[in-house]
C-alpha cells in the first residue's frame, strides 16, 4: 500500500513539474521574447518621430494607439440602457440568433443581445447583452472606418449616417450613406447570417479633384474592465491570432502594466504588418472580435487608454493605405464575430471565410489535442443520447476501455506486490540497519517476480491530462452551460446546487460557499473512499492518517467545482474499482475492501467499550 500511494504521489509531482516546467522554459519564454521584440519595434517607431493625428493628415501613416473609438469626451451617462439607445435614430437587427440595432450616429453595431441563450437556467430570464452603446453603464460596441491624409472630415462616431431601409436580416442587408462635403462619398453596406457574423463592405468614392490616402480600420471597444471569473485556467480579456505570430492572450490586467504608445493616456501593444487572423475580446462564453481580410497586411493592437475617471480597452486592426484618385472608388471589406462562442459554429467560420485558427477564439488551453478530441466525443454520444451527462459516463466507460492494456499492467503489478508483501517486510526487517543493501534485496526480489514498482503510476498519468481536458471542455464550452443531467442537476457546468448543511434545501438556509457540499460531491467522496480501501492499511500511522482524511478532503474541494466533472470523478472511481477487483481476484490476491471496511467501522465503538 506504502509503494503504491508513494508512487501515485510521485505522479502527480511528476505531471505538476511537466506542466510548470513547460510554462517556465517554453511558454513564458516565448511569450518575453514576442514582447521584447514589440517594445523594439515601439521604440524604433518613437525615434522615427511622431506619426500625424489621423483626423488631420501629415506625412506619416496613423498609427496603433490613435485610431478612434469614442466621440469626444465621455459621453454622459443614461439612467437606463434603453435611454442611452434612444440617443441615435435606429435600424433594428433581426436575425434567428441575434436581437438588436444599428445606431446611425456612428454608424456602429453596439446593440446586440443573444436570442438562444440567457442570464440563468430559466428560459424567461433576461436574454445575454452583449454589446451595448456609450451612455449605458457598460458601453461595448464595434466600428469600422476611415482614418486618413488630406481627406478633409471623414465619419465619426458622432457622423450621422443615412439608412437605405429600416431593417437588418439575413436576407435583407443595410446600405448606410456619408457625403463629407469635400469630394468624398462613403457607403457602408452592413450584412449579417442567421448566426453571429457581420460583413461591412466600406466603400468611399472619390468626386473631388485631388487624389487623398486612406486606411480602413477596425476595432471592438469595452468600457471599463468587466467582472471576470478569475480562474487561471480561463482566459478573458485581448485575444487575436495576428499572422504567424499565433495566439496572443493579453488579460485587461497585464495590458494596463504594457508600454506608452499612440495618443497620450494610452498603452498597449501591436504587430505591424501581418496577414491573416483576427482580434477582439473574449469572455467566457461571449465574444465580439474584428476580422481584416485575410489576404491583406494589416497592423493589429491591443490598447487600454484613459477617457476620464474610465478604462477603455479596444482591439483594432488598421489596413495598408489606399490611393484615391479622382473619380476612383476603393472598398474594404471586414467581418465582426459578435455572440456565443459555440464550437461547431467558429470551426464553421475558420472553414468558410479562411479565417486564421479562429478556432483559437475558444480558450481549449494547454492539451489541446486532448480537450478538443475529448469535446467531440462528448458531442457526438450527447447527439446519440440527448444528454450531456450520459455523454460523460459513456465517454469515461470508453476512456476505460482505451487504457485498459496500461491499467491492467499496472493492476497486476499491484497485484503482485501485494502477493510478495510478507517476503518484502522480511527484507525491511532483515536490512533494518543497510539502506543500501535493503534496496538491492528488493530489487533482486522484483526481478525474480517481474514486478514493475513504479508500473503504479501509469493510470495516474495518463488520467491526469484527460482530467484537466474534461475540466476544461465542462468549464469553457457554451455546449456545457446550463447542460442539464437528471434529477436536481440542471447545469452540468455550474456545481452541484445542493448542501448537506441545509439538509439537501430543507431547511431556509443557504451555506457559505467554502461549506457548499452537494449530494454528487458526497458521492464521488464515498467512491474514492471504497477505492482507497482497496488496498491494505499503511504500517505507517501517519500514512495512514493522511490516506484516511484525503477523500474528506477531495470531497469539500470538489463542492464547487462543476457537476459533471464531479459526476466524472465518481464514475471513473467506480469503474476503477471493479477493475481493480477483477483482476486482483483474477491474480489470487486477497481484495483488502470488506475487511478495511469491517475494521475501520468497528473501531471507534471498540474504542469507546476500552474507555468505559
Amino acid at each position: 500500500m506504502g509503494n503504491d500511494k508513494t508512487n501515485m504521489i510521485i505522479a502527480v509531482v511528476l505531471s505538476l513539474a511537466v506542466l510548470l516546467g513547460w510554462n517556465y522554459f517554453v511558454s513564458a519564454p516565448q511569450v518575453e521574447r514576442q514582447r521584447q521584440e514589440q517594445a523594439a519595434k515601439q521604440a524604433q517607431a518613437a525615434k522615427d518621430g511622431p506619426a500625424a493625428s489621423p483626423r488631420e493628415g501629415g506625412p506619416a501613416a496613423p498609427v496603433a494607439g490613435t485610431l478612434p473609438g469614442a466621440p469626444g469626451g465621455s459621453p454622459a451617462l443614461a439612467a437606463t440602457r434603453e435611454e442611452a439607445l434612444a440617443r441615435s435614430p435606429r435600424v433594428r437587427i433581426d436575425t434567428p440568433a441575434l436581437a438588436g440595432s444599428v445606431a446611425l450616429k456612428g454608424g456602429r453595431i453596439d446593440d446586440v443581445s443573444l436570442k438562444n441563450y440567457h442570464e440563468t437556467v430559466d428560459k424567461n430570464s433576461p436574454r445575454i447583452v452583449l454589446l451595448s452603446p456609450t451612455g449605458s453603464a457598460n458601453p461595448y460596441y464595434a466600428e469600422f472606418g476611415w482614418v486618413g491624409q488630406n481627406a478633409g472630415p471623414l465619419p465619426t462616431g458622432d457622423t450621422l449616417w443615412t439608412a437605405e431601409g429600416d431593417l437588418l436580416t439575413p436576407q435583407k442587408p443595410l446600405v448606410l450613406t456619408w457625403d463629407n462635403g469635400a469630394g468624398l462619398t462613403f457607403r457602408r453596406t452592413i450584412s449579417v447570417d442567421d448566426k453571429f457574423m457581420f460583413t461591412v463592405a466600406d466603400a468611399v468614392e472619390n468626386k473631388g479633384g485631388n487624389p487623398v490616402t486612406l486606411y480602413s480600420y477596425g476595432l471592438v471597444s469595452r468600457w471599463g474592465k468587466p467582472h471576470t471569473q478569475g480562474y487561471y485556467v480561463l482566459h478573458e480579456g485581448m485575444i487575436g491570432v495576428l499572422g504567424d505570430q499565433g495566439l496572443q492572450e493579453v488579460t485587461y490586467d497585464k495590458l494596463a502594466k504594457d508600454n506608452p504608445m499612440g495618443a497620450p493616456g494610452t498603452r498597449g501593444q501591436s504587430w505591424a504588418n501581418v496577414t491573416g487572423g483576427f482580434l477582439g475580446i473574449t469572455d467566457k462564453y461571449w465574444a465580439a472580435t474584428t476580422i481584416p481580410d485575410q489576404k491583406t497586411p494589416y497592423t493589429g493592437s491591443f490598447t487600454e487608454r484613459d477617457e476620464g475617471a474610465t478604462k477603455v480597452y479596444q482591439a483594432s486592426s488598421l489596413g495598408e493605405a489606399k490611393s484615391l484618385a479622382p473619380g476612383a472608388t476603393v472598398e474594404a471589406r471586414q467581418h465582426l464575430f459578435a455572440g456565443a462562442k459555440e464550437v461547431g459554429t467558429i470551426d464553421g467560420y475558420e472553414k468558410s471565410l479562411g479565417i486564421k485558427r479562429f478556432d483559437l477564439l475558444i480558450d481549449w488551453g494547454w492539451f489541446y489535442f486532448i480537450t478538443k478530441p475529448m469535446f467531440f466525443a462528448l458531442d457526438f454520444f450527447y447527439k446519440l443520447f440527448g444528454n450531456f451527462g450520459v455523454s460523460i459516463l459513456v465517454v469515461t466507460f470508453m476512456l476505460k476501455l482505451l487504457f485498459l492494456p496500461i491499467a491492467n499492467r499496472s493492476y497486476v503489478s499491484m497485484a503482485k506486490m501485494k502477493a510478495v508483501q510478507p517476503e518484502m517486510t522480511a527484507i525491511r526487517e532483515r536490512y533494518a540497519d543497510d539502506k543500501v543493501k535493503q534496496q538491492q534485496a528488493m530489487m533482486e526480489l522484483y526481478k525474480k517476480e517481474k514486478i514493475n514498482p513504479v508500473a503504479g503510476c501509469w493510470p495516474v498519468l495518463v488520467q491526469i491530462p484527460v482530467f484537466f481536458a474534461l475540466y476544461k471542455v465542462l468549464f469553457v464550452t457554451i455546449e456545457m452551460r446550463h447542460a442539464p443531467f437528471f434529477g436536481w442537476i440542471r447545469d452540468l457546468a455550474a456545481p452541484d446546487p445542493t448542501s448537506i448543511f441545509n439538509l439537501f434545501g430543507l431547511l431556509p438556509y443557504t451555506p457559505p460557499d467554502f461549506l457548499h457540499l452537494g449530494i454528487w460531491p458526497i458521492i464521488m467522496g464515498i467512491t474514492m473512499f471504497v477505492q482507497m480501501k482497496m488496498n491494505p492499511t499503511p504500517p505507517d500511522p501517519v500514512q495512514a492518517q493522511v490516506f484516511t482524511f484525503m477523500p474528506i478532503i477531495f470531497t469539500f474541494m470538489l463542492g464547487s467545482f462543476p457537476a459533471g466533472l464531479v459526476i466524472y470523478w465518481a464514475w471513473n472511481n467506480t469503474l476503477s474499482v471493479i477493475q481493480q477487483y477483477v483482476i486482483m481476484r483474477r491474480n489470487g490476491v486477497k481484495v483488502e475492501l470488506w475487511d478495511n471496511l469491517r475494521s475501520t467501522f468497528s473501531r471507534a465503538p471498540k474504542t469507546a467499550k476500552a474507555k468505559s
